[in-house]
């Protein structure tokens, strides 16, 4: 995928990473679900910020993510990812592990002709993501290939 801005530098897999990062970090904080925050950015919008990661990673974070809730009129909802049963999730994993989590499925599940930003939309608009961010269960922890296969057959 080209960088919009500078058609000869091509956009790396750790663009696509901070991007999950950041949509992670953001719906966390608005208490919203990803498909959420990727929907109301929109793909034009994504592809700018796909495009710039390279300088938006080197920003403060909370930056970043107050840039984007206040840029994309983002809304507070009721939906709190942390909010699990402590018996069964001892450990919360953070956004950056969950950055890497969708980063490495939307890699390994894309198709010639998709770019990254088609690959955020698809992922984050699929139903196992609902188990994916269930942190009841341990399907986050799963080794990226076996996710990849259960996204590919529908379900773990």
């Amino acid at each position: 995928m080209k960088n919009k801005y500078f058609p000869d530098e091509d956009i790396e897999e750790d663009d696509l990473y901070f991007i999950c990062y950041m949509i992670e970090r953001v719906a966390r904080h608005i208490h919203q679900r990803n498909r959420y925050v990727v929907n109301t950015i929109g793909k034009e919008e994504l592809y700018h910020l796909i495009s710039v990661a390279n300088v938006l990673h080197s920003e403060n974070p909370l930056k970043v993510e107050d840039d984007w809730i206040r840029d994309y009129n983002l809304e507070y909802g009721d939906f709190d990812i942390t909010d699990v049963d402590r018996e069964l999730a001892e450990r919360i994993p953070t956004e950056l592990e969950m950055g890497r989590v969708y980063q490495r499925l939307i890699v390994d599940t894309m198709d010639s002709k998709e770019d990254y930003v088609d690959g955020i939309v698809r992922v984050y608009n699929n139903e196992l993501c609902d188990v994916i961010d269930n942190y009841n269960c341990s399907a986050f922890y799963e080794p990226s290939y076996y996710i990849a296969k259960a996204y590919q057959e529908g379900g773990f």
